[in-house]
């Protein structure tokens, strides 16, 4: 199981259980990433990828840096188990 490069709405109830308190670093969006699908502007959550997974928002910062991306062109958040939980 990996997170990393999917959605984090696309991820299954099992996979939110197992990674619920982990941290997650998300590319922020901007109107001029906006992803084309058959001509037609996409704009979603659905668009927006994992790109970092740790045990801290300082973990996703080391894992962007060593992969070359910008930290501070991403937002970092928990990842909640289904259900709500984890305030």
């Amino acid at each position: 199981m990996t997170a990393i490069g999917r959605s984090p709405e696309d991820l299954t109830i099992q996979e939110r259980f197992d990674l619920a308190g982990k941290w997650m670093a998300l590319e922020r969006y901007a109107p001029t990433s906006v992803v084309e699908v058959d001509g037609k502007p996409q704009v979603g959550a659905r668009l927006r990828r994992i790109e970092a997974l740790g045990d801290s928002a300082e973990d996703c910062v080391r894992q962007l840096q060593s992969a070359g991306a910008d930290p501070t062109q991403f937002e970092f958040s928990r990842i909640k188990p289904p259900y709500g939980g984890l305030s």
